[in-house]
C-alpha cells in the first residue's frame, strides 16, 4: 500500500490540471473501499490532497478536493484525521484554511 500511494501521491500534485483532477476523483472512489486500511498512508495523502487543491482556482479540482475531504470524514475514523487536519488548518491560508477549520469543528 505504501509503494502504491507513494507513486499515486505525485499525481495529486501534477501540474496538468486534468491529471490532478482525475487523481482526486480516483481517490474519492478508493476511500470507501479502503477505509481504515488507509491509516498507514493518511499522513502523506492529506497534505498531497489539500495543499494546492483546496486553494485551486479550477472549480473541478476544488470540487474534487472537497469531495475527497468529505469522503475521508465519512469513511475513516476521526482519530486518524485529527492530527493531519490540525496541521493543515494551522499552516494553510485562504479557502483551504477555512475548509479544514470547518472540518475540524
Amino acid at each position: 500500500l505504501l509503494q502504491i500511494f507513494d507513486a499515486f501521491k505525485a499525481r495529486l500534485h501534477d501540474s496538468n490540471s486534468k491529471v490532478n483532477q482525475v487523481a482526486l476523483e480516483a481517490m474519492h472512489q478508493m476511500i470507501p473501499l479502503l477505509k481504515d486500511n488507509l491509516s498507514p498512508v493518511i499522513n502523506m495523502l492529506i497534505p498531497a490532497m489539500v495543499d494546492n487543491n483546496l486553494n485551486s482556482k479550477n472549480p473541478g479540482i476544488y470540487a474534487a478536493a472537497t469531495s475527497v475531504i468529505q469522503a475521508l470524514c465519512q469513511h475513516l475514523d476521526n482519530s486518524l484525521l485529527l492530527q493531519p487536519f490540525c496541521t493543515k488548518a494551522q499552516f494553510l491560508n485562504g479557502k483551504a484554511k477555512q475548509e479544514m477549520t470547518e472540518k475540524l469543528a
